[in-house]
């Protein structure tokens, strides 16, 4: 079929994440405003995002979306090829691991170029008391050692982890509440960032935090906690982000991940020389 008679090129994010709603808005014609002077206009494409589900009250981008799962890797690959994706982005959070490799799978199953958008992690910085470890458990085994008043900001979903420390006492921040089991002395405080310096100064001070638990989102939403811990002297267990699939192309932001898209979707014609196999150019490592 002719390129100017093809239906709108067709890209699936994985989405739940600032990044994922930024690269939809620059994605869809318009949704960003008026192109700056001398800047080409968005190519015509067909976004759809994929939502999870877990949030209650999500925040939507701009664009198609869809909520829910797709059934595992099978399940996703079926609807790439159902609803003939030509580009799949998956820009979930850091930690959604279990999406990730199955989105890695599916893309390889349906001969869909795959890139995942991931924004760097934190580095920590001159004074600095960070213990970094690889997993909810190992944070969970740190913390008898080093405070007695945790502030958990892991999200809601992995307290169970904790549920079985009955002498530390816990302020849990989530969006949404959570469920048991959790941690058996425990606050909770519903919000959603982003939060700001003086906000985290104060919230460390109300509650006499002396330890401070987080994973690597590397969000600047949420960054002012570590300043604050810094600041108070204050340790901080540090989960690390999950490795992105073997393979698979990573953009730091969403202006290397529509530079990228740009590659993939473009005509063949259009398209600049890879040596990558066709269909799946890595620009970006």
């Amino acid at each position: 079929m002719p390129d100017a008679a093809r239906p709108p090129r067709h890209v699936l994010i994985l989405g739940g994440t600032t990044e994922a709603r930024r690269l939809a808005a620059a994605l869809v014609p318009g949704a960003a405003g008026p192109p700056e002077p001398g800047q080409a206009p968005a190519t015509a494409l067909r976004v759809t995002t994929s939502l999870a589900g877990r949030v209650a009250a999500p925040r939507l981008p701009v664009g198609e979306v869809r909520i829910g799962g797709f059934g595992g890797p099978e399940g996703l690959a079926r609807w790439l090829r159902e609803h003939a994706v030509d580009a799949l982005i998956d820009a979930t959070h850091p930690f959604a691991g279990t999406i990730s490799f199955s989105a890695a799978r599916a893309a390889a199953t349906a001969h869909v170029p795959l890139l995942a958008l991931r924004r760097p992690g934190w580095v920590p910085e001159p004074g600095d008391d960070w213990h970094q470890v690889t997993s909810l458990d190992e944070a969970a085994a740190a913390l008898p050692d080093l405070g007695s008043r945790v502030f958990l900001t892991t999200g809601r979903m992995g307290l169970a982890h904790f549920a079985h420390l009955t002498d530390p006492w816990f302020l849990v921040r989530s969006v949404d509440a959570p469920e048991p089991p959790h941690p058996p002395r425990m606050e909770v405080l519903l919000d959603r960032g982003p939060f700001t310096l003086e906000g985290e100064r104060a919230l460390l001070r109300a509650h006499r935090i002396d330890v401070l638990v987080t994973k690597d989102s590397g969000a600047a939403a949420t960054a002012a906690k570590l300043t604050a811990a810094r600041e108070a002297g204050i340790p901080v267990v540090v989960v690390r982000r999950p490795p992105v699939p073997d393979g698979v192309p990573v953009a730091a932001n969403p202006a290397e991940a529509v530079e990228w898209i740009r590659a993939v979707t473009a005509p063949l014609s259009a398209r600049p020389v890879h040596t990558e196999p066709i269909g799946f150019p890595h620009p970006f490592h």
